[in-house]
């Protein structure tokens, strides 16, 4: 196997479809990783089979890799992820993979919500792995807002938490920045990276309604414990690095009509 292998794992969801397109351009020799035994035909990416779950395939999978873009991320059952890191860890480090980039969250070191309890632990077992790493954590994917809402507004009125603001960046642009740190040295934590624009989430769903023309209420509810206290507090945002250029209007204005 050739030198500066990249691997990408969760290859198939929504911000590593994205990655893979980067990693293509880049000329490097491309590894995809998903846990499906039917591999798709494409051109320019090894696909490979391996689960994070069980740990199986995974040596095979990491065999000359140099650097893991890691995107995998069991969202359905979060759980599952830190005995995923364990495996993908144990494994980098039989392979002699030189460079782990981690995808977390902006905010889960503030908001003591059960996922980003498992992205925190994420964090720690990759820092004290050993092995080389990179770290980016990333505002909210404007789909996941999209998928959301639209479950919020099957009733007629929409909740939104009370007092929230939000940050949509788009899953290319971070999957630009990914790439970029895969191509370059170690950097430990990086700086987050968020959307262009900070809004209220009482504006993001008015938006989301006008433009599915939907005629819903908007609820303002406060959430209650620490969680809702680090949304009201700003927790889930980084104004200070408001790097990315497709606003959440851009992403509105693509989506096919209903």
């Amino acid at each position: 196997m050739g030198e500066n292998v990249i691997l990408v794992t969760g290859a198939t969801g929504v911000l590593g479809r994205e990655v893979l397109d980067r990693a293509r351009r880049t000329g490097l020799p491309v590894r995809a990783m998903t846990r499906r035994t039917t591999l798709p035909d494409d051109p320019g990416v090894t696909w490979v089979t391996a689960d994070l779950e069980s740990g199986e395939g995974l040596d095979a999978a990491f065999d000359g890799v140099a650097t893991i873009i890691h995107c995998a991320s069991d969202t359905r059952k979060p759980k599952h992820d830190i005995p995923g890191w364990r495996f993908l860890l144990d494994a980098a480090k039989r392979a002699g993979v030189g460079h782990i980039v981690n995808i977390s969250i902006v905010g889960v070191d503030r908001i003591p919500y059960s996922y980003y309890k498992i992205k925190v632990e994420g964090e720690r077992l990759l820092a004290e792995s050993g092995i080389p790493w990179s770290n980016l954590r990333a505002t909210q994917f404007p789909a996941l807002l999209d998928t959301a809402f639209g479950v919020l507004s099957k009733g007629p009125v929409v909740p939104v938490p009370s007092k929230t603001v939000c940050q949509p960046v788009d899953p290319g642009e971070v999957a630009d920045r990914l790439v970029e740190l895969a191509q370059g040295a170690p950097a430990g934590r990086v700086a987050d990276m968020g959307g262009p624009r900070v809004y209220g989430a009482t504006d993001l769903a008015r938006s989301w309604l006008k433009a599915v023309g939907r005629r819903r209420w908007i609820l303002p509810v406060r959430v209650p414990g620490k969680a809702g206290a680090g949304f009201r507090a700003g927790g889930l945002v980084t104004p200070e690095n408001a790097v990315g250029v497709r606003t959440w209007e851009d992403y509105l204005a693509a989506k096919p009509s209903r």
